[in-house]
């Protein structure tokens, strides 16, 4: 396996990535919320950024990225081509505007795209098959899952299905890290749960030295988190309005 995943802490609370390709060294970010943490991994690593990889148009997830091009003006940008005119209004002309299916190339590393509306209408995931890796943005939570802000619960409950459909070696990568908030919720929802209870243990352990939860594979979540093992579009949205008022 050619492909590493750098994660590192953006703001107060974002996940910055970074996917290197070893056999080209091609280095795509995922997301870019600020430009200097960035920008600091990059010279620490000794890597050439030549991607960018936007999954949705907030400005938690893109406000870095005109700093990031300005410093590596080659670099590629893609992103979702449901949210090209406001995401291009901060961050200049992209490379691509993606859309379901769509084939990503970092370096030698072959992804796909597959649309998540929900937490904004034109969300996008990156999938990485060979690699296990996923990239869920704010569609997909360890523990939980993004605000449904643009989107219908349905189209949430369909996203969410989508990814979980994924195999389940699948590592996922998503934009905050939320895990224990997200778990004390998941307790109160799933309480008899011994998979979960288990899990909580070792994310507070976690964080009490100050690590990071992530990645975790989609088997975990599965078995875990609530929203995934809702059922029906009905018990899920329940869930996330009772989650909005937790």
């Amino acid at each position: 396996m050619t492909a590493d995943v750098l994660q590192f802490l953006c703001r107060s609370d974002n996940f910055g990535l970074l996917l290197h390709d070893g056999a080209s060294g091609a280095t795509a970010a995922i997301d870019v919320p600020d430009a200097a943490p960035y920008l600091a991994a990059l010279k620490q690593r000794g890597w050439t950024l030549t991607d960018i990889l936007i999954t949705h148009r907030h400005g938690d997830h893109i406000d870095g990225v005109p700093e990031l091009r300005a410093q590596f003006p080659q670099a590629k940008l893609h992103i979702p081509a449901a949210e090209a005119e406001r995401i291009e209004a901060v961050t200049g002309k992209a490379h691509a505007h993606l859309r379901d299916g769509d084939g990503v190339h970092v370096g030698t590393l072959m992804g796909s795209v597959i649309e998540t509306p929900g937490h904004t209408l034109g969300h996008i995931a990156y999938h990485f098959a060979k690699e296990h890796l996923l990239f869920a943005g704010d569609t997909l939570f360890s523990l939980g899952c993004g605000r449904v802000f643009e989107g219908t619960m349905e189209q949430m409950w369909d996203s969410l299905c989508k990814l979980a459909a994924l195999p389940p070696e699948t590592r996922l990568w998503c934009g905050h890290e939320y895990t224990q908030a997200n778990g004390r919720f998941a307790l109160s929802a799933d309480p008899d749960n011994a998979d979960l209870q288990a899990r909580m243990k070792d994310v507070d352990a976690l964080r009490l030295q100050g690590a990071f939860t992530l990645p975790v594979t989609l088997k975990q979540e599965l078995a875990t988190n609530p929203f995934l093992r809702a059922g029906n579009v009905a018990t899920f949205a329940d869930l996330r309005e009772r989650k909005n008022k937790a």
